[in-house]
């Protein structure tokens, strides 16, 4: 299926202004110049910046003077010539909008440039077309199934070593019992952000019962992130099997605390936060007591804990309003019968 070429469409004729130097700026440039003004002033005037007039004039100023016709001219040749002219080209930009239209990816549109053999763009480019054509009120973003602000989220998430974790062990390895949650001992860890990991608190949660241990850390690094856990689950150590975690790098030194702790270590898949339910669930009653803003540099292990203890001892519906903190001790004693059977009763 070949490529085929289109008409510029209106809207995306208005949303790729040219940005370049109009004819009329550089008759104005001339004009200015003649009467001894200087490049800040001139770009003052014309609505740019200085460094566009100064480029201006190192690249279209002949030996004598500057010519505002034979400057258009140089700057035409250059752009015609430049390795990526093709891409202003308005065919190509209506194809891609009309196949974004068509509820096609950029990453699907650009694969199937790649495989057709005819002009390549990549995704990042068309991603920019649409940025670019929202600001100008366009809609072509509305076409897009991810928003542009979880496309910057998910590259601070890279940025910040999302993936780059040592012998990390995924969650389709983790044995199925762990999921019918008939017995404590399982656990799942993730973290409360202030700021992009300025500091926060580590949360674990515990899959049958709801029981919550947490701890601040003043920033979110993987050596203070694996002391809380060493601290938190060390005195119920024989209640802890193994622990599901997200895929933070603040989790990187797991191998650390899962030989203190004899457990084992699982990793979500990438941005499955439903795999770890109880412990999104528990984050967010957290965050009645800490809302978002709380700088957890500042929080005393002291307010964690009667934070923590509140929400222990809240009485849960699934757990057929028994409170956490009842269904992990006694299960975790013996003084409560009901390990292997549903609670909901």
């Amino acid at each position: 299926m070949p490529v085929p070429s289109f008409a510029l469409p209106t809207k995306v004729k208005r949303i790729m202004g040219y940005r370049q130097l109009t004819q009329a700026q550089r008759y104005q440039i001339s004009a200015f110049l003649r009467v001894g003004w200087s490049q800040r002033k001139i770009a003052r005037e014309i609505h740019c910046h200085s460094s566009t007039i100064s480029r201006e004039l190192r690249r279209n100023r002949s030996l004598t003077e500057y010519e505002p016709m034979e400057a258009s001219r140089l700057s035409i040749h250059r752009r015609k010539g430049a390795r990526k002219s093709h891409k202003r080209a308005p065919s190509l930009i209506e194809w891609v909008a009309k196949q974004i239209q068509s509820e096609w990816s950029p990453d699907q549109i650009a694969g199937f440039m790649r495989r057709v053999g005819s002009i390549q763009v990549s995704h990042q480019w068309i991603y920019n077309l649409i940025y670019r054509d929202k600001i100008a009120g366009g809609d072509l973003w509305r076409y897009c199934r991810l928003p542009y602000q979880r496309r910057y989220q998910r590259h601070l998430a890279k940025r910040a070593g999302l993936g780059k974790i040592p012998n990390r062990v995924g969650i389709e390895c983790r044995p199925k019992a762990v999921d019918d949650r008939l017995h404590i001992g399982h656990w799942e860890g993730d973290t409360i952000l202030h700021g992009h990991k300025n500091s926060g608190a580590v949360t674990l949660v515990e899959r049958r019962s709801g029981y919550l241990l947490a701890g601040c850390v003043p920033k979110l690094k993987a050596d203070l992130v694996t002391d809380v856990i060493i601290r938190e689950l060390r005195p119920i150590r024989g209640a802890v099997q193994t622990m599901t975690l997200d895929n933070g790098s603040e989790f990187s030194d797991h191998q650390t605390f899962s030989k203190a702790l004899s457990l084992t270590s699982y990793f979500c898949d990438p941005y499955r936060s439903s795999q770890r339910g109880s412990n999104e669930n528990t984050n967010g009653l957290l965050r009645q007591y800490f809302p978002k803003g709380t700088d957890f540099a500042k929080v005393s292990r002291k307010a964690t804990r009667q934070a923590v203890n509140k929400l222990n001892n809240r009485p849960r519906k699934r757990l057929g309003y028994r409170t956490p903190a009842e269904v992990f001790w006694g299960e975790h004693s013996g003084g409560l019968d009901t390990s292997g059977a549903a609670l909901n009763t």
